[in-house]
């Protein structure tokens, strides 16, 4: 039986003796209507291997079950996790697994199900205070996972999907679209949950790419998040513990940008052409000096 109601889950917890725990971040979905939407827009299909993280009470769960889903359930309460072997049945695919994800072997159980070729979905609910490590972890297992959707904080859901040039644009916006095509899906009222939180929330779809090809991966981040670290700051001053500024100005004038430019002006493609090109200036003036 369905427990999103309010009622009807109120009733379940107190069989359970438990009550939400904010260490854990746990708003539970109290709105059938969003949890089949959320379904329908993962256009899940019969068959498809789903890692559905932090699923408390098995709300989504069951929807996803109902649609003939295998279903992997990462629920780090043990109580939850015990609770979730109720919707264990002959005629469907449910794995429990009593874990923190960030602490999970993801790829290595994900292996077990994966035919050659074959890809899962991630579908969550992501607690709040651990969205960008649960992120920075998934995001780069394009074998394992062939998209992520996931709910997440309003305000960082248009951070994660924000366009070069505006206030919400990050280095992590960045960091997503090296490795991912991002879609804002649609907002989820904070009335849709109990307990209530504080913020309105957002549902976010990650479709998984082959990331752009870039001459040092960890050099490329470390230069972004040290520009927007600084972002009120232009580049030719943020990146100066990093690169000669004559380096910098060279480099935004030889690509036809303003050597006024802040961090938030260049896309990821400007961005990826930029740091080649600062690679090259910091080479050179590397090679000059020791002549």
């Amino acid at each position: 039986m369905p427990i999103y109601k309010p009622s009807e889950l109120r009733l379940f917890l107190n069989g359970l003796g438990v009550s939400p725990k904010k260490v854990l971040s746990q708003n539970f979905l109290i709105d059938g209507n969003i949890i089949r939407k959320i379904v329908e827009s993962a256009c899940v299909q019969p068959g498809d291997i789903v890692l559905e993280i932090g699923p408390g009470p098995g709300s989504l769960t069951e929807a996803l079950l109902d649609k003939g889903v295998h279903v992997l359930a990462v629920e780090k309460d043990r109580v939850l996790a015990r609770a979730l072997e109720r919707l264990k049945s002959p005629d469907n695919n449910l794995e429990i697994f009593c874990n923190d994800i960030l602490e999970f072997p993801v790829e290595t159980v994900l292996a077990r199900y994966l035919s050659e070729g074959r890809r899962a979905k991630v579908i969550a609910n992501l607690p709040y205070h651990l969205t960008t490590p649960i992120l920075m972890r998934l995001i780069s297992m394009r074998d394992t996972f062939s998209s992520l959707f996931v709910m997440v904080q309003e305000e960082v859901a248009r951070r994660f999907t924000a366009m070069p040039g505006t206030s919400d644009y990050s280095s992590f916006t960045i960091f997503l679209n090296f490795y991912a095509a991002l879609h804002y899906e649609f907002m989820v009222s904070r009335h849709c949950f109990f307990p209530e939180p504080n913020v309105q929330s957002a549902v976010v779809s990650l479709e998984l790419k082959q990331p752009p090809t870039v001459s040092n991966e960890e050099q490329f981040f470390k230069t972004t998040r040290a520009a927007f670290s600084q972002r009120r700051k232009m580049l030719r001053a943020s990146l100066r513990p990093l690169y000669a500024t004559e380096a910098i100005t060279k480099a935004l004038i030889d690509l036809g940008f303003d050597p006024q430019s802040r961090p938030e002006r260049l896309s990821l493609e400007d961005w990826l052409r930029f740091f080649e090109r600062l690679a090259l200036e910091s080479k050179a003036s590397t090679e000059k000096v020791c002549d």
